[in-house]
């Protein structure tokens, strides 16, 4: 039996999080976590990142998203006149903060400097300070789409990045004496153990100059333990700032809108209220509260074994929406999901229907293959969140 919308389930006391009169999160007695709203009512969060007005176009955004079952504005959306009733939620953008690691792509504050808590509790006090007493902001998104380095690819991940900045940054000098303590203390063993000709610390700098990454599986193990701490360093941070500045809203964790490791995505999550995760992190069953960042169907998590897209066809777009759909579902009904956000709301550059990634085409023109599937499911979210699908009903 689907939950009333003003019946608020039987919450465990000591798991909510958050300030009576705003949104909150808490977990059920039988596990299941939920948004409560400001008025003390269930709320499960359906958003759409990006939503914005059209010059000259009739249609009103806002009124299309009520009609297609959201709720939210997300993340880079315009304030439109017409969004009394829309939660809505913003981010706050620290990673620039302070930017003390900028090499090889990165741009990161360096966690490791006495003033980076200065840095991002000036920021935190610019953006969130205004919309302190707000009572339709769900919460606060660390950041939109950090420039954060991705291991495993041939680009240098964030420990060489870090073991080549200038050494009168705190970052390198503490990047130093982590690798050098896994390795005995010695440059040789760390070379021996990476696979990599390291004649000394000048020639890894070059490397990372030229961009030329480390992969091996010696260094990749390094550079995850690395990269969670320096993420464990930035989220608590990040979450404090927010915290003092917002002290009435939820902590939501950042939105990496980029293939990231789930150690990464998750290494913050003890700072924050409620997680951003991939849809490919609910195979790891978090515990929660988490909200899938950036949903969508039309990603490799369904089409990945399609390809390529231009020899696609009907039967493949029925697959992939016919995929996308029990993906959805079944993360809606997932115990640790609070909410999900769309990716976009209109179409991206060279992108074409039925694979287009927006709700609306770039001439304003509704992506119905999308819409009609998202209506359904997001019409049905109470009723899937009070029961579990069939067992049979797999995604294939």
């Amino acid at each position: 039996m689907a939950l009333s919308s003003d019946a608020l389930p039987d919450f465990r006391p000591e798991t909510v999080r958050g300030a009576a009169g705003f949104f909150r999160v808490a977990r059920t007695h039988a596990g299941q976590w939920w948004v409560i709203d400001p008025a003390d009512r269930p709320f499960f969060m359906k958003a759409v990142h990006g939503v914005a007005a059209q010059a000259d176009s009739p249609h009103d955004p806002a009124a299309r998203l009520r009609r297609w079952g959201f709720n939210t504005l997300g993340c880079g959306s315009e304030r439109l006149d017409l969004e009394e009733g829309l939660a809505f939620v913003r981010a706050v953008n620290f990673a620039p903060t302070g930017a003390g690691v900028n090499l090889a792509g990165a741009r990161l504050p360096d966690v490791f400097e006495s003033a980076w808590p200065v840095f991002a509790g000036a920021r935190a006090g610019e953006v969130c300070a205004p919309l302190a007493e707000n009572r339709h902001l769900v919460g606060w998104l660390t950041d939109d789409g950090p420039n954060w380095p991705v291991a495993a690819t041939d680009r240098p991940g964030l420990l060489q990045i870090c073991l080549s900045l200038e050494p009168d940054r705190a970052a390198y000098h503490a990047a130093w004496e982590f690798v050098l303590a896994l390795h005995g203390g010695s440059l040789s063993a760390l070379a021996t153990a990476w696979r990599v000709q390291l004649a000394n610390k000048e020639t890894l700098r070059t490397m990372t100059k030229r961009e030329e990454g480390i992969v091996t599986p010696g260094y990749l193990g390094d550079e995850e333990r690395w990269t969670e701490e320096f993420a464990r360093r930035y989220f608590s941070v990040v979450a404090a700032a927010i915290r003092r500045h917002a002290p009435f809203h939820l902590v939501l964790g950042c939105r990496w809108a980029a293939p990231v490791s789930a150690g990464l995505r998750l290494a913050g999550a003890d700072a924050v209220d409620v997680c951003c995760v991939d849809y490919d992190d609910l195979a790891a069953n978090p515990a929660g509260p988490v909200i899938i960042g950036d949903f969508s169907w039309v990603k490799k998590s369904f089409i990945a074994e399609i390809a390529p897209r231009r020899s696609l066809g009907p039967t493949a777009v029925e697959r992939m929406l016919r995929r996308g759909r029990l993906g959805l579902s079944r993360a809606v009904a997932h115990p640790a999901v609070v909410g999900y956000a769309w990716s976009h709301w209109r179409d991206r550059a060279g992108e074409q229907a039925p694979f287009g990634s927006g709700l609306v085409r770039k001439d304003d023109v509704e992506a119905c293959e999308h819409t009609e599937l998202l209506t359904a499911i997001n019409d049905r979210v109470e009723e899937l969140r009070a029961m579990a699908l069939p067992e049979e009903e797999t995604i294939s």
